[in-house]
């Protein structure tokens, strides 16, 4: 694999050159093999044990340093596979794009896998980083952990040797994790009653575009539209104007993604396509006020279609589709009673797709506490039923209960201090990582998680601060240093830390 050439020259060049490489290798959700037989041959060549384990997982794993073989293992943490968005019209090439810009490293039209690229790069760089000293390191590599966690859910219980573990898949450096999010699916199905469109009706397709999506739980909190939600709204207004009929809508790419974009074709009695222009340049100006300096660029357009005129869905079906999908809840539905400023309970549309007649919708629910993800799913699936619509809830996965006791934590904590002359903080975050799942399966682990400063996560534009990367790569051999040691443990106090600051806006 030939590395992109924009990468050769970042520091530190170990980190990078394995996120080059990862970039240069498809990795979208449940299609890793290829990106995981390469890391295979990499470790196999270096006499570092590989092993993948009946889920899919890749566990690297090196003895301790000569001396530190007493000392308890650490694990560190990722996950192999990245969201694959992209811009209509992109057309992507690793030779030329990500770019550096101004200190970052930028997907200008896609997203760029900063998210997890950075966090399983800094643990290969770990395992081969010639001279440092640690203790037995297992590197967990999991697979699929954007569109199901299939990876930590299928660990099998006791495959993990250690006892600490650190997660590097978050996105704000400077700051601890120490919790988050547990989440579950909502699946919405319908096979509507269809009937034949007008032959003299004119066929049309309407487009929302320009939106900015984002991470479906780190950005929910931000207001931003949701392409869907817009075109479902606008739509319903216009069928209470004219004899619209929908033959096919569809929007989002994934569910833990904001949509970005959304279109339908719809059949219209010519003389209001004809003045369709009107009502659009309105609904367009209304967005713009509406999303001003949030999603200034939201855009709705309307076009002639060359879609050969058939079968629309029946009138009634259009209403109640158009409907759900438009008062359906989707958004903050709580802030957090505990931790300040933090997001408890959300919801995101992120996707639907209507084919000749066949209709599909998936919510992704969040919250801190299981049971409240768990309420909020049963009142989308009653919402859903009301409708005459089957719903259903789906991978399911536990959240990360915060320990500000940890003795991990409070090792880190010293190191940082040690090493950048400043207190992390500790935080929680309204995401889904997998520590809960982990947690379930080997109880025993002690977990923190941190990372670079990653903008934009599961977006085009998705970017990289290249400077955290390189703390984050300091602050990471020297805890490592530390385990590895006898020492800090001795020193340690643990500190109670009752405050926790919400994750900032990260686009």
């Amino acid at each position: 694999m030939t590395p992109t050439n924009n990468l050769q020259d970042l520091q530190p060049r170990s980190v990078w050159a394995h996120f080059a490489t990862l970039c240069a290798i498809p990795r979208s959700s449940l299609h890793e093999a290829a990106l995981r037989e390469h890391l295979i041959g990499w470790a196999q060549a270096r006499g570092i044990a590989a092993i993948v384990d009946g889920a899919g997982n890749l566990i690297l794993r090196k003895p301790a340093s000569p001396g530190c073989e007493a000392m308890p293992g650490v694990i560190l943490q990722g996950h192999l596979d990245m969201v694959c968005q992209v811009n209509t019209g992109t057309q992507h090439d690793f030779e030329r794009d990500p770019v550096v810009r101004d200190g970052w490293l930028i997907a200008e039209d896609t997203t760029l896998g900063a998210d997890n690229g950075i966090g399983v790069a800094l643990a290969l760089a770990a395992l081969e980083e010639p001279g440092l000293i640690h203790p037995a390191l297992e590197v967990l590599l999991t697979v699929n952990e954007e569109s199901g966690m299939d990876g930590a859910r299928g660990l099998l219980f006791g495959t993990l040797r250690g006892s600490t573990l650190i997660n590097l898949d978050t996105e704000e450096w400077g700051h601890f994790y120490l919790g988050c999010a547990g989440g579950v699916d909502v699946e919405v199905r319908h096979e509507c009653t269809q009937e034949n469109s007008p032959p003299d009706y004119a066929i049309l397709r309407f487009d929302v575009s320009g939106l900015r999506g984002g991470h479906s739980g780190i950005d929910i909190h931000l207001g931003r539209g949701n392409a869907i939600k817009l075109l479902a709204e606008a739509l319903r207004d216009l069928s209470a104007h004219t004899d619209l009929r929908l033959l096919e809508l569809n929007g989002g790419t994934a569910r833990n993604a904001i949509p970005r974009e959304a279109f339908a074709v719809c059949a219209l009695p010519v003389a209001a396509a004809l003045n369709i222009g009107e009502w659009v340049q309105h609904r367009h100006e209304a967005w713009r006020q509406r999303f001003a300096g949030v999603d200034a660029n939201v855009a709705l357009a309307c076009k002639p279609d060359d879609m050969p005129i058939s079968k629309a869905i029946h009138q009634a079906e259009r209403d109640r589709l158009l409907t759900f999908l438009d008062i359906a809840a989707n958004g903050v539905a709580q802030m957090s009673d505990v931790f300040p400023g933090v997001v408890d309970i959300s919801d995101n549309l992120g996707v639907v797709n209507l084919v000749q007649g066949a209709f599909k919708a998936t919510f992704k629910v969040r919250s801190l506490h299981d049971a409240r993800a768990d309420a909020l799913a049963d009142k989308l699936i009653a919402r859903a039923a009301s409708y005459d619509l089957h719903a259903w809830k789906d991978g399911a996965y536990p959240g990360w209960t915060p320990n500000p006791s940890s003795a991990l934590l409070a090792l880190c904590q010293q190191v940082y201090a040690a090493q950048f002359g400043k207190p992390a903080s500790v935080q929680v975050i309204h995401a889904g990582l997998e520590c809960g799942l982990l947690a379930a399966s080997h109880p025993h682990l002690d977990m923190i998680s941190f990372g670079p400063d990653i903008c934009g996560a599961h977006a085009p534009g998705e970017r990289v601060e290249i400077a955290s990367v390189g703390y984050c790569w300091q602050l990471l051999k020297a805890v490592l240093q530390a385990l590895a040691t006898d020492e800090p443990r001795k020193t340690f106090v643990h500190e109670k830390h009752e405050k926790f600051k919400r994750p900032h806006a990260v686009d």
